[in-house]
């Protein structure tokens, strides 16, 4: 059985193949996407299990994902095939200088009968919840109904039962209604999470300062026990209500793509909490699995394996094997 179960959304991202504006691209490269599920990926490449709670629509972009799941390791029991519905996709463009990516979503609010937000109560299977030592939450498909009450519902039930919920904002905030709604719902998620990750952007916005560490007490202050702040190209930081408090320096790579980056910072932070690492040492893991992610175009390609992983550490003669 799956360690770490994820829930949320599962969706095809189509990526520019050159940096530019949308309107100067010409060409789009079909990749694997939606945040909770990359970071299932990576867990399993990492040598843990992960599996899936989620939705495609009945098309061969939903086959599509699925087969993507098997083929990295990740328990695909719980996806389901919603009946007319198509595959929610996105599109995502670089900016030139830095990397910095921007998406257009194609589902609610602004497309209807697509399949990430049309998860519900009745897919899951709460026994399979039970089972795993870790959910890892979306905030993206927390943005609209039924996706949002079956999550809550499944959150509810990890923390009955003693499983840790990890909470990743995924802050996107066109697919909400209003931002009114994403502050209630994410204060409200935050109060029940035991790990929550934030990009820089995603702190600033939810708890209104620039100050990583201000931005990790206050979810700290909601009930929180571990923490992690996402720097980019500065590193990271990680607090816990013990008050430990670790700030690292990123890994110096050449960045292509930086969609995925943090879903892959999620999964070395989730691995290293689930062998028990030092504090330390999950961050330095976490760091390097973001840094391999953002030297490829998409979100999973550069993904790294146990590996590549130790490799990686010989040469930055870091003195880690994972």
């Amino acid at each position: 059985m799956p360690e770490v179960v994820g829930i949320g959304e599962v969706l095809i991202d189509f990526v520019a193949t050159k940096p530019g504006s949308y309107e100067e691209v010409a060409t789009f490269q079909k990749c694997f996407g939606g945040a909770p599920m990359n970071t299932l990926v990576g867990i399993s490449r990492l040598g843990r299990k992960s599996g899936a709670i989620a939705a495609v629509g009945e098309d061969p972009f939903g086959q599509f994902l699925i087969k993507e799941l098997e083929k990295n390791g990740v328990d695909t029991s719980q996806v389901k095939v919603k009946k007319g519905t198509r595959t929610t996709i996105t599109f995502v463009a670089n900016e030139p200088e830095t990397g910095e990516r921007t998406f257009i979503f194609y589902r609610k609010p602004w497309v209807t009968g697509t399949s990430d937000s049309s998860l519900s109560a009745e897919d899951i299977d709460f026994d399979y919840i039970s089972k795993a030592r870790i959910l890892h939450v979306s905030g993206f498909a927390l943005s609209q109904n039924p996706s949002r009450k079956a999550m809550l519902t499944a959150v509810e039930h990890a923390r009955k039962v003693g499983v840790q919920v990890s909470f990743d904002p995924t802050l996107r905030v066109d697919v909400w209604n209003s931002e009114g709604a994403l502050r209630r719902m994410y204060n409200g998620i935050l109060k029940l999470s035991d790990i929550a990750t934030f990009s820089q952007e995603e702190a600033a916005f939810i708890f209104r300062t620039d100050d990583p560490e201000k931005a990790a007490k206050a979810a700290l202050k909601r009930g929180v026990k571990i923490v992690g702040v996402k720097l980019g190209a500065t590193g990271a930081l990680l607090m816990t209500a013990d008050g430990e408090k670790i700030r690292k320096a990123a890994f110096k790579v050449n960045a292509v793509d930086t969609t995925g980056a943090g879903d892959g910072w999620n999964a070395g932070l989730l691995v290293g909490l689930l062998s028990e690492w030092d504090l330390e040492t999950c961050v330095t893991v976490a760091n390097a699995v973001g840094a391999f992610v953002v030297t490829k175009h998409g979100a999973i390609t550069a993904l790294p394996y146990k590996n590549e992983l130790n490799s990686f550490f010989l040469r930055k003669n870091v003195n880690l094997n994972v």
